[in-house]
């Protein structure tokens, strides 16, 4: 999107679901299941729905929350616990136990995932080595891969 774009994208008052689905790379489909979950509730107009500024920042936040791992469910809540009169406390400390949270799972998973590079590394070095010798079998006890 670029930068007039955004700006008038900003002024909109309502989006059609085309509009935001081709804006934030997303499937029509996508946008009703976010619907159907209860997590945007955009006006109607007979059957076409009409997305307002407020639907189109929840789906951000939506997209954001998906992205980074969090759940529909917790993504429901931490976007129903915002309320502009009572400045967010709640909602911005139930937030940041998410993040705390989803940031010590992924750095856990990249452990892992560093774990399985090394492995694999490791396995493919013996693999080639292996292959290299015209499949002889190697001095000493070598594990691999297979």
């Amino acid at each position: 999107m670029n930068a007039r774009t955004k700006i008038e994208t900003e002024d909109r008052i309502s989006f059609s679901i085309t509009e935001l689905a081709e804006e934030f790379g997303v499937t029509s489909r996508t946008i009703r299941f976010y619907e159907d979950k209860g997590l945007i509730n955009p006006a109607r107009e007979g059957t076409t729905r009409i997305y307002s500024r407020s639907d189109r920042g929840r789906l951000k936040i939506i997209l954001r929350g998906r992205r980074l791992g969090f759940s529909l469910q917790d993504i429901k809540k931490m976007l129903d616990m915002y309320s502009p009169e009572s400045g967010s406390t709640d909602q911005l400390t139930f937030t940041l136990k998410k993040c705390e949270e989803q940031l010590e799972k992924l750095n856990a998973q990249r452990t892992d995932i560093n774990e399985a590079i090394a492995e694999l590394e490791d396995g493919i070095a013996q693999l080639k080595e292996h292959l290299a010798s015209g499949g002889k079998p190697l001095g000493g006890c070598k594990k691999t891969i297979a």
